[in-house]
């Protein structure tokens, strides 16, 4: 414990000497004072996917008190128009202690945290995106007595002009170490900034992306996190991208999380690694190595739900142009180990049995270690056109589903799922024809998400009227049978590219 907060990034964790999540209010004041902070930032993520932000200027211990305990109120209807009325907007905003950080963007000494909104009444806002995810994780653990956690794996592309010392090889570029790559160091400084806000990073890399493109290099990224409760989860993805984007305008870069910026080069996906806990311990992984039966039954549901699931986690028309074959992006309905064709991918588990560094290395007595931690699955279709809250919370929903259907029949989906093999090479074109397609399209997402509602809206996780928002904003796009059109004219995709090209 005490190594865990001596080593934390977060400057108010090792100031305080506890944990973010035993944050009060009068640890943050005690920070504020003790260190000539002179502003606190109240944060929250709009439906645009973009953090927004208010300022106060401290100008009162009274004042600090009251902002912290009472927060303040903001127009429901110009962050979440689709689904609260001009009529009816106000809502509070909240701050989370536990998300509090030092602004390393700030000229002013800031504090920020992120917030949450409750109604009229002091509930909580039932149509936050935050607390549809809430629900859905209470919910879950309610049903099945385990609890869900998840990661997740931000790809993006950070833009800069033309150089021509070590040129990177095309679409060549994953783990690709510097000349050859030329933005790691901006990568690195994000991560660095990332920890600060609270992110709990597994590993950044150059990812497979690069091209040229009008006298510019693009060069694709990764940042990925490590395992925490959902809403932990998805508050650090938010912050990430927050960070990465300020970053990128501080060096003079430009950065797209879109999910397709041209046609031929790799996409950026939002891969999200799922793992089922119980008691503290993850119970993914089975006897013998192999996945559990509550796992290959949460996937089960994910299988089942899968369509409806880019409803919330593909969110514009550039989303279907990066779903299709060879291009390590799913477009099928399936599932397997180690197989980066599949929607629903089981990576490599730490699960041999056998101590891999003490064969690498011959003075290291060996160890015997419990890695069952580490195995998890992920699910390999949303992007950053995601409400990240509102795809987590989708996931978990399917894993229930899943998991509350009779065991044979959710074990049996599983296995007609299941596949051990490229789906995309010619022969085995037999296999692939059997395999359900996901949508080509945000219209045909959205009728997905219209058919199975009831799921989702079951036990008052989704409140129906978000629903009904996300419906009409996907059908708004008009994006029938866009590959036919965008096959008919060229410029079509370069027009969605640039309207979604700071998306999420």
């Amino acid at each position: 414990m005490k190594d865990t907060i001596s080593l934390n990034p977060n400057l108010l964790v090792t100031f305080l000497g506890k944990e973010p999540k035993d944050f009060t209010r009068d640890d943050i004041i005690h920070y504020i004072t003790s260190n000539d902070i002179k502003m606190v930032n109240f944060m929250y993520p709009a439906e645009d996917g973009r953090v927004k932000t208010l300022n106060f200027i401290i100008n009162s211990l009274s004042y600090l008190e009251t902002i912290l305990t009472e927060g303040e109120r903001v127009d429901g209807s110009s962050l979440f128009p689709s689904f609260v009325e001009p009529g009816s907007s106000d809502l509070y905003v909240i701050p989370r202690y536990r998300t509090a950080f030092v602004d390393p963007f700030a000229e002013i000494p800031t504090v920020s945290m992120l917030c949450s909104f409750f109604d009229k009444d002091g509930e909580p806002f039932n149509c936050s995106p935050r607390e549809v995810l809430m629900r859905a994780g209470e919910e879950f653990h309610r049903s099945t007595g385990m609890t869900f956690e998840a990661m997740g794996e931000l790809e993006y592309y950070v833009i800069t002009d033309e150089e021509n010392l070590f040129p990177a090889t095309d679409q060549r570029g994953y783990h690709e170490s510097e000349p050859f790559a030329k933005l790691n160091s901006f990568r690195t400084k994000c991560m660095e900034y990332v920890a600060q806000t609270g992110g709990k990073i597994k590993y950044g890399h150059s990812e497979v992306g690069n091209f040229t493109l009008d006298g510019k290099i693009y060069e694709q990224n990764e940042i990925e996190f490590l395992p925490n409760p959902i809403e932990t989860a998805a508050d650090q993805l938010v912050l990430a991208k927050w960070v990465i984007r300020n970053l990128a305008y501080q060096y003079g870069l430009d950065v797209s999380f879109a999910p397709k910026i041209t046609v031929g080069k790799a996409g950026s996906g939002m891969h999200i690694h799922m793992r089922l806990m119980r008691d503290g311990h993850n119970v993914t992984l089975g006897e013998g190595g192999r996945l559990s039966e509550e796992a290959r039954r949460a996937i089960a549901g994910m299988m089942l739900l899968a369509p409806s699931i880019t409803a919330f986690g593909n969110k514009n028309p550039t989303s279907y142009f990066r779903l299709v074959p060879h291009q390590e992006a799913p477009t099928n309905v399936c599932w397997g180990d180690r197989n980066r064709s599949v929607l629903v991918r089981v990576p490599l588990g730490w699960s041999t049995g056998k101590d891999m560094c003490a064969a690498a290395n011959p003075g290291q007595k060996a160890l015997r270690l419990d890695t069952r931690s580490k195995q998890t699955f992920e699910m390999r279709s949303p992007d950053c056109s995601a409400d990240i809250y509102e795809l987590m919370a989708s996931l978990c929903v399917a894993a229930r589903y899943g998991l509350e259907m009779p065991a044979d029949e959710a074990l049996k989906t599983a296995e007609a799922k299941y596949v051990d093999l490229d789906i995309h090479r010619p022969e085995n074109a037999a296999r692939l024809a059997t395999l359900d397609s996901l949508p080509t399209c945000c219209s045909e997402s959205a009728d997905c998400l219209a058919s199975v509602r009831d799921v989702y809206e079951a036990c008052g996780v989704f409140p129906a009227r978000m629903i009904d928002g996300v419906i009409k904003a996907l059908k708004a796009f008009g994006d029938e049978d866009l590959h036919k059109r965008a096959a008919a004219d060229p410029k079509m995709m370069e027009r969605l590219v640039k309207e979604n090209f700071y998306c999420g």
